[in-house]
């Protein structure tokens, strides 16, 4: 089997060694390479990352206040679980800031930013994916949605968005198994990243709002 071109960057590269193990930390928890209620070992996770332990200490700490960890005294750290109950309270706010994200972005984006959105858009209308792997489409989900953040300009926004985005992917992941496609729901990013280079707010915002109550939708429909 084939593997997926891999997506751009979506996020600055200079990073402190902190950020960078925050970064692939938070997405192997939200891919679920880390798995729900797996015990989280600073030692191991510097050993595996390549980092020493403070920075991944630190990077623990933040993704606690992300609500992707959990720490209980003497028990230890561990990823925290996915809670479908959430499902409603993470769409609801969602649904408010995708489009506003959406239409800020097709307003302020620079024209560098602008190509690189068609650039996405591009990639993902020519990709021919199998049911197997819908795990590496959903990394293409998590681009599209953080380079529309950083496009939006305004860092609160898209540290808001970024969180839960974060939430609602591992929600996604989780059911990845039951849902009958997810190339249909990352080819809908194709329209919507033309509208945000387009310049057009009103079509990008009604599309990113679509996009986010199909999600619910989609996963209502397998639970």
């Amino acid at each position: 089997m084939n593997a997926l071109p891999a997506m751009p960057p979506a996020e600055d590269e200079t990073l402190s060694q902190a950020e960078a193990a925050y970064r692939q930390l938070r997405d192997k928890l939200i891919m679920l390479d880390i798995r729900p209620g797996d015990p989280i070992n600073d030692g191991q996770l510097a050993a595996e990352l390549g980092f020493g332990r403070t920075p991944v200490r630190e990077a623990i700490k933040r993704l606690e206040v992300d609500h992707l960890v959990v720490s209980y005294p003497r028990r230890g750290t561990f990823a925290t679980t996915v809670d479908f109950t959430e499902l409603a309270d993470v769409s609801e706010i969602r649904e408010l800031l995708e489009p506003l994200a959406a239409r800020r972005a097709a307003k302020r984006a620079n024209a560098a930013m602008r190509e690189e959105l068609l650039d996405v858009a591009r990639a993902i209308s020519e990709l021919a994916p199998t049911p197997a792997q819908s795990r590496e489409l959903m990394r293409y989900d998590l681009t599209v949605h953080r380079l529309i953040y950083r496009a939006a300009a305004n860092p609160h926004l898209e540290d808001t968005l970024i969180r839960y985005d974060n939430l609602a992917t591992r929600i996604w992941c989780l059911v990845l198994d039951k849902v009958p496609s997810v190339s249909g729901h990352i080819g809908e990013h194709v329209d919507l990243l033309k509208a945000v280079a387009d310049g057009d707010a009103d079509k990008a915002g009604e599309l990113a709002l679509h996009h986010v109550t199909s999600f619910e939708e989609t996963i209502r429909k397998v639970l």
